[in-house]
């Protein structure tokens, strides 16, 4: 900047001072005329630069831009009069800091590219904007890095160490976290369940030993806390309270939670295991006879947890020995054969009965069962298709599907044997 102009300060705008007029056309081609500075065009821009060294330029630059961004361009034609100090205070939002850079990247201004870029990088964004900020920043090269470092993918060891320690906090391995509580906790579970997400994407985490490790500490602790609060129901002095059903329920959801987890992670079969051998006795506490009018949340939650172990084990998913399948099918089928028309009955005679077995629950829970029993040896399959043709009300689950199948193996098993018999009658002894 030459001696004149350091005495008396260039002000955008000062027509006293000014010695170049730059003309901003909209798409209509109407100019409005903003009054700068030669020599701070030339220090603080490569592209001015050129244009004013150019042999027939003139006093008057016009320059194109939509409306859009009209007030981006004037926003930049202020800032290149203001000292560098002063150029990050003049940023209001993001929005106008990356119509701000993509200008200055055009114009190849540099000390106010790098003023934008530090800008956006120390601000928060929202998420509508974060693309915005990646289409602007995409030809800056290595000058982009801070923004870029924001959201660059995070090494998967790095990631792992988020993912382990969300799932401590979201199945409480570590205890409590005051002042947070169950917020966090909630909050832990959610981000766990988004993280293991299917999309196009690669999976954020793979289940390796450390991970299965925690997930099985976790699913233990859950447990555990399950068990305690069931253990205790029967205890409480209000069984009728919204306390008593909440924390027992608040139990089971967390429960339910690790059973969708541990199914995305190759793990369902440690849950189906706990859940079949804590079966009889969690059914022994609901099925007592102080329960019998109350908690249905209880009683739903258990039989849609049920539903996936049930279509885990139905359809190959967890291959169980034959004693666990049976034992699971034989405790449960009773209790579902009894709880179903009873909640439909609730269901008809309260308006607005919340607690009934929806139509894509009974078909889930019934598809499972028939797979179940016809993967029992046929005296077990016997057993179960006698007792249920024999009790009250056979509706429900329809299991005629898996006794069809039972007698036409059974007669074609009889067929096979009666035949093999007679074969082994009229063999002859050649020698």
């Amino acid at each position: 900047m030459d001696t004149a102009l350091q005495t008396k300060p260039c002000r955008f705008g000062d027509k006293n001072t000014s010695d170049i007029v730059i003309c901003l056309k909209n798409r209509e081609g109407i100019p409005k005329r903003f009054y700068s500075h030669s020599s701070v065009l030339i220090n603080k821009s490569k592209y001015f630069a050129n244009r004013l060294s150019h042999p027939g330029s003139n006093n008057c630059i016009d320059i194109y831009c939509s409306e859009v961004n009209y007030d981006h361009h004037v926003n930049l034609l202020r800032l290149l009069d203001l000292p560098t100090d002063s150029i990050l205070d003049s940023f209001d939002s993001v929005k106008s800091a990356v119509g701000i850079l993509q200008l200055a990247v055009f114009f190849q201004c540099e000390e106010i590219a790098c003023c934008c870029i530090q800008y956006l990088e120390a601000v928060p964004w929202e998420d509508k904007e974060e693309e915005l900020i990646l289409k602007a920043v995409s030809k800056l090269g290595p000058k982009a890095m801070p923004i870029l470092a924001r959201i660059q993918p995070v090494d998967l060891a790095a990631t792992k160490d988020v993912f382990i320690s969300a799932v401590r906090i979201a199945t409480s391995i570590a205890g409590p976290c005051p002042p947070f509580g169950n917020e966090l906790k909630t909050s832990a579970q959610e981000q766990v369940e988004f993280m293991l997400g299917e999309d196009e994407d690669a999976p954020l985490v793979t289940a390796d030993e450390e991970v299965k490790s925690v997930l099985r500490m976790g699913l233990s602790q859950i447990y555990s806390s399950f068990e305690k609060e069931l253990s205790s129901l029967l205890l409480e002095p209000d069984l009728v309270s919204e306390r008593a059903e909440e924390k027992i329920l608040h139990s089971l959801c967390d429960l339910e939670w690790m059973c969708n987890i541990l199914g995305k992670m190759d793990l369902m079969k440690d849950f189906v295991s706990n859940w079949a051998e804590s079966s009889s006795n969690v059914l022994g506490v609901v099925e007592n006879n102080k329960l019998d009018s109350f908690m249905w949340g209880l009683k739903i939650k258990l039989i849609e947890i049920t539903a996936k172990v049930l279509e885990a084990v139905g359809y190959g998913n967890v291959i169980l020995p034959t004693p666990i399948r049976l034992t699971l099918l034989k405790t449960w089928l009773p209790y579902i054969r009894k709880m179903k028309p009873l909640l439909d009955s609730k269901g008809s005679q309260e308006t607005g009965f919340p607690y009934k077995m929806s139509e894509d629950l009974c078909q889930s829970i019934e598809g499972a069962m028939v797979t179940l029993v016809l993967a029992l040896p046929s005296n077990d399959q016997a057993d179960i298709l006698a007792d249920w043709m024999g009790a009250e009300q056979v509706r429900y689950p329809d299991l005629s599907e898996a006794f069809e199948v039972w007698c036409f193996r059974t007669k074609s098993a009889k067929r096979r044997l009666v035949e093999g018999l007679d074969g082994a009658g009229n063999a002859t002894v050649s020698l």
